[in-house]
């Protein structure tokens, strides 16, 4: 049996799928919008002259890229009319499973959100997927030296950022005592085991999302405080490399909570309950 040009290009493509999607969901913070990046890489292939591309994979990247910044020029209009923070999809996996390729913790995926369209291609590109600078300044249209720039400035705000636990078993006695606290509805506890400055960032499906500060303020505005007597289970899962908990109800998850955890302190809380956006994640069977 022959296999056509058009199957032997498209086994070469998913070779690169994992990579592009990577790439596009760390500018993106979508999973969404990261699948529509990477199926619009594949249409543009399929009007390429495929035999002239000497580097497949630098190609796919290159062209993701620049579908990304289109997106992120596009979107920044729209999240400027909308209220509140936005919270960026979860990558939500079980415990046994490791997802490596979209390990990016979400509270790094919030400190993106703060940087310019081109700031964010440059320091995702270089820093995350050692992309030299050469290659990065035809995308923003800048020189290769402004593109360094770019990357500098935005790494200086990453790492202004807290530093994360990344050790699950460190995070688990953080994230049970939590959950244990919000289940007794003890505010002591629960303020107990927050950070002073902790952020509380929720979207639940309406326009305006909200964001909250500061430990007591979260203890008693935290959606999963005020709503886990009305889920039927909650279940601890990896929430973007991190543990996290997921609420389900009627055999459907409700909301998802990712926590960013240091020092035995929970620094940040990012909760997803839009029905809408839940539904696009593939969240492990319930």
């Amino acid at each position: 049996m022959t296999v056509s040009a058009h199957d032997l290009l498209a086994a070469r493509f998913e070779e690169k799928r994992a990579h592009l999607r990577a790439v596009a969901y760390r500018m993106l913070g979508s999973v969404s919008e990261a699948d529509d990046a990477v199926q619009e890489a594949w249409l543009r292939l399929g009007r390429t002259d495929s035999a002239a591309v000497e580097n497949l994979g630098g190609w796919l990247t290159t062209v993701v890229a620049r579908v990304c910044l289109d997106m992120l020029r596009s979107r920044k209009s729209r999240r400027e009319e909308a209220m509140g923070p936005h919270v960026p999809d979860p990558i939500v996996s079980s415990e046994s499973e490791t997802l490596l390729a979209d390990s990016v913790g979400l509270a790094l995926l919030v400190v993106l959100e703060t940087l310019a369209p081109a700031e964010r291609l440059a320091f995702v590109l270089h820093d995350m997927f050692a992309v030299p600078f050469d290659e990065i300044a035809p995308i923003v249209g800048r020189t290769p030296t402004a593109a360094r720039q770019l990357a500098s400035r935005a790494r200086r705000r990453v790492q202004n950022a807290a530093t994360p636990e990344r050790d699950l078993a460190r995070q688990r006695p953080v994230v049970d005592a939590f959950l244990a606290a919000s289940r007794a509805g003890d505010f002591d506890a629960l303020v107990a085991i927050l950070d002073p400055e902790v952020v509380l960032r929720a979207d639940s499906g309406t326009r305006a999302s909200h964001e909250i500060r500061g430990a007591e303020k979260v203890a008693r505005g935290s959606i999963l405080f005020q709503k886990v007597g009305r889920v039927d289970r909650i279940e601890r899962v990896v929430v973007n490399g991190n543990l996290g908990l997921v609420a389900i109800t009627a055999g459907k998850a409700i909301s998802v909570v990712g926590f960013t955890i240091a020092d035995g302190k929970i620094l940040e809380l990012d909760i997803l309950a839009d029905p809408i956006r839940l539904a696009q994640l593939a969240l492990p069977p319930t």
